[in-house]
């Protein structure tokens, strides 16, 4: 935290824990962002949060809560009609957040406490499934009819404005209630009362319909860079918008989700889940993996008569391994990336392999150079052998990291492209599965080099 801010932030804390009366602290913190206040309020005493609570007017509490990663520790402790009246003046997708995360008594008491229109905004956005736009969107927005006048919306979007502060975009119905089209606020304000509102209507303004799916729209999303998008049901009527914080929260939310897949998770964790939740999680992938590795330690198995005439060779295992592995750990992220951000055919799926296939290839001659350089003078300087047998076997283990580099940057490339193709969420496998592939192409790599250069040729 930067000294600027910790003064701000001290100052506030400093007036929400003074004895001023009420009105004074309101009017006080009325010239503070509910997010600095959010950033203070967990800090301050039972005294003063329970002071804040009550004299604050339910909005503004509410917009407090909405910045609170723990509100309902705090909603929980109130009495249930304050509670219901600060969740009322939520947006309709925060207050649906912070009602899941109380224990069901007291949620049911507070939704009863709730106005009607409150409530049904919720069971909208609950109707949805997670994974769907119409679990984000929020009902806070502005609409008029298109046979208005520029008088008629404006004094429309002003009543409505009491209640919704999404003004910056006005969205448009025709007669039947369907969705036709945005104004920008700019163009009502300079817009002449002699005008018509059909020329200040974009037509082809940006829309989302509530059961789509949030991992396919969500390029869409940031590509357009508005304020707000509109949400439509299957009537083609408006019942909400997603906002630019709303897309910040889903982007935010798949990277985790990606994140967790990668990391061979069945979903993403935190630290305040139950030990038998998380294990749930973790063991599928774990036990797939688990007899993927069998495989691998078969392998190498199979080459006992190669480490038994060459024992110093198991040394360098792990070397081939772990730079296998981590070359193709870095194509896998950057394809998966790439898959993220663009949609590939073609001859833009075999630029990706190719490239990668080719900084595969100039990594492992760089290192595999490296390590036959150095791991030769290892092994003659530990095993008194000559430098002709020492220089043989460290480029075998080169050429087998060059290989085995190469390999991994090819699969760490085609392994998420192939599960793009069969529709099936490369994050999902690619991470853990990458891991043990790489494992078997080096230990087969290496190993089989080593039979065919230091045994077949009888050194």
């Amino acid at each position: 935290m930067d000294e600027e801010l910790s003064e701000l932030l001290k100052g506030l804390y400093d007036l929400c824990e003074s004895s001023i009366t009420d009105d004074a602290l309101v009017e006080a913190l009325s010239d503070y962002h509910e997010a600095d206040i959010a950033d203070v309020f967990p800090l301050l005493s039972e005294t003063a949060r329970k002071r804040l609570s009550h004299v604050l007017p339910p909005n503004v509490i509410s917009d407090i809560f909405s910045y609170l990663d723990n509100a309902e520790e705090y909603i929980e402790k109130m009495d249930a009609e304050r509670a219901a009246d600060i969740i009322e003046s939520m947006d309709a997708d925060d207050a649906v957040d912070l009602l899941d995360e109380l224990n069901e008594d007291t949620r049911s008491e507070i939704i009863e406490l709730m106005d009607d229109e409150a409530v049904e905004d919720i069971n909208l956005i609950n109707s949805y499934d997670e994974d769907q736009v119409g679990s984000r969107m929020t009902t806070n927005f502005i609409i008029i009819k298109s046979d208005m006048t520029i008088k008629q919306a404006m004094k429309t979007m002003i009543d409505q404005a009491a209640d919704n502060d999404n003004v910056s975009t006005i969205y448009v119905e025709n007669e039947n209630g369907e969705y036709c089209g945005a104004i920008v606020l700019r163009d009502l304000i300079v817009a002449r009362q002699d005008a018509s509102l059909s020329d200040i209507i974009m037509t082809s303004y940006p829309y989302l319909t509530a059961t789509e799916s949030i991992e396919e729209c969500i390029e869409r999303l940031k590509d357009y860079g508005e304020d707000s998008i509109p949400v439509l049901g299957a009537n083609k009527k408006v019942l909400g918008v997603i906002t630019s914080t709303d897309l910040v929260e889903a982007v935010d939310d798949q990277l985790g989700d990606d994140y967790a897949k990668l990391a061979g998770l069945t979903a993403e964790e935190d630290m305040e889940e139950s030990l038998p939740r998380s294990i749930r999680k973790r063991i599928p992938w774990l036990l797939a993996l688990f007899f993927l590795g069998l495989g691998v330690s078969t392998v190498v198995g199979s080459f006992k008569n190669v480490i038994s005439s060459l024992p110093i060779i198991v040394s360098f295992q792990s070397l081939v391994l772990d730079m296998s592995g981590n070359g193709g750990t870095q194509s896998l992220a950057v394809t998966i990336r790439v898959l993220s951000d663009e949609k590939l055919k073609g001859k833009r799926i075999l630029r990706l392999i190719f490239k990668e296939l080719r900084v595969g290839l100039v990594n492992g001659f760089i290192l595999g150079s490296l390590a036959c350089v150095i791991s030769g003078v290892f092994i003659m300087l530990t095993t008194a052998s000559t430098a002709a047998y020492a220089f043989t076997m460290s480029g075998c283990i080169g050429l087998a990291l060059l290989i085995a580099m190469t390999m991994s940057s090819m699969f760490g490339t085609m392994i998420p492209l192939f599960f793009k193709k069969i529709k099936i969420d490369p994050a999902v496998a690619s991470g853990p599965l990458i891991t043990t592939i790489n494992d078997l192409v080096a230990v087969v790599t290496y190993y089989g080099l080593a039979w065919l250069l230091l045994i077949q040729l009888a050194l």
